[in-house]
Parts: C-alpha cells; structure tokens; sequence
C-alpha cells in the first residue's frame, strides 16, 4: 500500500516517551517511526510492557511524547494547545478498553448518549446497540448485563460517534470466544462500511488475521511489521 505523507492518517517520526519516578526512568517508547493509512485495521502485538497502550494512547491524544512528532493527516498534535487536543479527541477518537468504564445507574442507551449527545454527527444510540446486536437491552442498566453485554455496549457507545479512528485496547481480552467475535465483528463492519480506522491491541496472536498490517512491538521499539495479503474473518479466527 503506497501512499504520500499528505495521505497518512498517522504519522510519527523519532516517538519517545520517558515516564520518572524519583530517580527511576522507564523507556516506554525509544524512538518509534510510524504511518497509519485512512481506513486501515491495524493490530498491535508484543509482550507487556514493550509500548503499544503507551503509542496508542498518544495517538488518542491522551498523552504526549518526550520527544518526537505525530501528525494527523497535516495537523501536528505534538504540537498542539491543550484545548486543540480535547477538540482532537472529541471529534476523531473512538475508545475501547478492556475494562467498560460503564455508569453504573445509566442505562445502555444513557450510557452510549454520553458520546451521541456530544458528537458532531452521531448515529442514534439505539441505532448502535442494534450493530452489537443489544437492541432488546437498551434499558437495562450494567449490573444487569453479563460482561461480555457491557463490553459491547462500550464498543456502541465508541462507534456511535462515527469516529474517524477507532483505539482498542485489548478489547476481547476478559472475553469469552463467543463475544469476542461479536466485538471484532463490529469493529470489522465500521472499518468496511464507516471508513473507520481501527488500531487494535492484543495478546491474542490470531486475531492479527483480520488486520490490513500488524506491528510487532518489542522493547518500546516497532521489531517488525507484517502485511496480510488478505484478511480472515473474525468467526474465522482460532481462540
């Protein structure tokens, strides 16, 4: 896949990122060059503590590197007012985590209008418990869901904002096979019919399989990256 540096959703050049404590320096990033291309699923993949959630949440905008730059198509947001970052963020970044971060006394539906009620263009939240397939949950509230229901009302309430870019950290990870497909299906159909880009982390190595490329991470450091040629489909994956 070819493509100028004007066309990259994503561009990181020299990314650092030093976390201190008293005297203590961990290296989390050491100098990453990266390039993300629009509409592209990505899957991150290395072992704890090599800088994959540390990149990714540079690129949502919810830390800056020590050192280096990272672009948004022409928008510099190393180098960017606080405030312009919030906008960033607002407008463009969709986040799953592992963990819900649910409202515990807001329904389904309460609990994705929090992103709908903000967004510039949203869909309705009821129109995305229906894409993960919650329509008859709408009006329940957390404790009366499985976890696996309250990671996929997480993952309507990030795409129903129709985010330009999708972050997911670990997102099957407290799973079972089942619902995990659910989520990776859903993250698979806003790629295809939003346009979305979608970053994924994972330590489960088969679900790389659905990914456009996958960044192998070792040491704050991007070792290796691999292209599919094609890319399975979530039911497809081996657990």
């Amino acid at each position: 896949m070819e493509a100028g540096q004007a066309e990259l959703a994503f561009r990181g050049v020299g990314l650092r990122k030093i976390y201190v404590t008293g005297e203590t320096e961990v290296h989390a990033l050491r100098g990453v060059d990266l390039a993300i291309h629009p509409g592209e699923i990505v899957v991150l993949l290395g072992p704890s503590g090599s800088g994959k959630s540390t990149l990714l949440n540079i690129i949502g905008g919810l830390d800056r590197p020590t050192e280096g730059e990272l672009f948004h198509f022409d928008t510099q947001l190393t180098g960017i007012a606080e405030a312009d970052l919030t906008r960033y963020r607002r407008e463009n970044i969709g986040f799953i985590f592992q963990f819900y971060n649910l409202i515990p006394s807001l329904t389904a539906e309460e609990n994705v209008r929090l992103v709908t009620d903000i967004a510039h263009d949203p869909m309705e939240a009821r129109e995305a418990l229906a894409l993960v397939g919650l329509s008859d949950r709408a009006d329940h509230y957390p404790a009366q869901l499985s976890g696996g229901e309250q990671q996929r009302v997480a993952v309507a309430r990030a795409v129903a904002k129709r985010p330009g870019i999708l972050l997911c950290d670990e997102p099957t990870g407290a799973l079972d096979s089942q619902t995990g497909v659910r989520v990776l299906e859903t993250l698979v159909r806003a790629n295809r019919e939003l346009g979305t880009t979608v970053l994924i982390i994972t330590h489960n190595v088969g679900i790389a399989a659905i990914a456009h490329r996958v960044l192998h991470f070792l040491d704050g450091q991007i070792a290796r990256v691999v292209e599919n040629d094609t890319q399975i489909e979530p039911v497809e994956i081996t657990w």
